[in-house]
């Protein structure tokens, strides 16, 4: 990936990173479906409001249906499976669980795109960036792995749909981020609204205080409208294998926005998980460690870039 790209993974990484501080919030005073429902519901109307007064065109009709699949993969299915997964294991285990995204994009995208080619320089550099992550988490963040194994399935399952969502969404890499974004959470907000109308009933809830409704706007406007631009964005450029490496850096962001927001204490493990996702990001990148004829790109110049689908 060039520098530009490296550096919006990071942007990424730290709006989604934000948005574990928020659903904390958010669902202090709401059901999940209900958060959900404000999350997708109000990124999607920020979103179409910036795309009309930019004079884009709404996706047309064939296109919906595609987006539709793409909303599934990508928001309805993970944040089911990680909303189950996280109600019968630890959130430290989860987020590991979590980690292991890149691991099966990297898999799924050698058999199903013709330029994302499984290597074990990817392969190693993923393994170094999981196990930073399960340092910086701390050891006891594996703590009852294999009790609930169903749990566990669950949580690894949504890793596979991210996955999945980031080989399929390579077909819009012709339209506009902005546009994909806003057709993507629009056919969220379709798919979840049932669901929290028969599930959370939200009509039978007590109002929420400002500091939720902050939380879900917070989780809307930054984590979902922008952060869904910057990744179709990301997508685009880079593939679906380089975009899934936002969940090694995630746990850092989280780490660095603790530290700042909520003065939470940096301990040696935190600074040798860091390290680890670094070389492992390095080692994936290569351009430190290998030697090229023109001083810049890959061994394969093509290996990061969208290519349509076979």
């Amino acid at each position: 990936m060039a520098g530009a790209e490296w550096a919006l993974l990071l942007v990424l990484a730290v709006l989604w990173g934000a948005s574990f501080f928020f659903q904390k919030v958010a669902l202090a005073a709401l059901p999940p479906f209900t958060v959900l429902l404000g999350r997708v519901g109000l990124a999607a109307a920020v979103l179409w409001i910036v795309a009309l007064a930019r004079g884009l065109p709404m996706p047309t009709d064939r296109a919906w249906a595609p987006l539709a699949v793409m909303a599934v993969l990508n928001n309805v299915v993970p944040f089911a499976l990680i909303l189950y997964g996280q109600t019968r294991i630890a959130s430290g285990l989860a987020a590991v669980l979590n980690a292991c995204a890149p691991l099966f994009t990297v898999v799924l995208a050698h058999y199903l795109t013709r330029d994302e080619r499984l290597t074990a320089r990817r392969v190693a550099g993923v393994l170094l960036g999981l196990a930073g992550v399960v340092m910086m988490l701390g050891a006891d963040s594996l703590a009852g792995l294999g009790a609930d194994v169903l749990a566990q399935l669950a949580v690894l399952a949504a890793g596979v749909s991210y996955a999945c969502a980031g080989i399929y969404g390579r077909r819009f890499a012709g339209t506009r981020p902005l546009v994909t974004a806003a057709g993507q959470v629009t056919a969220s907000t379709m798919l979840v609204l049932p669901l929290s109308l028969l599930v959370d009933r939200p009509w039978t809830l007590a109002p929420p205080g400002l500091r939720a409704w902050g939380a879900v706007l917070g989780l809307a406007l930054v984590s979902t409208a922008l952060a869904y631009v910057v990744y179709f964005r990301i997508l685009a450029t880079a593939g679906a294998s380089n975009l899934l490496l936002v969940t090694l850096l995630m746990p850092a962001m989280a780490l660095l926005l603790g530290t700042l927001g909520l003065d939470e204490r940096v301990a040696w493990r935190h600074l040798g998980g860091l390290a680890l996702i670094t070389t492992g990001l390095v080692v994936i990148d290569g351009r430190l460690l290998t030697r090229y004829p023109h001083g810049h790109g890959d061994s394969n110049p093509r290996e990061d870039r969208a290519a349509p689908l076979r």
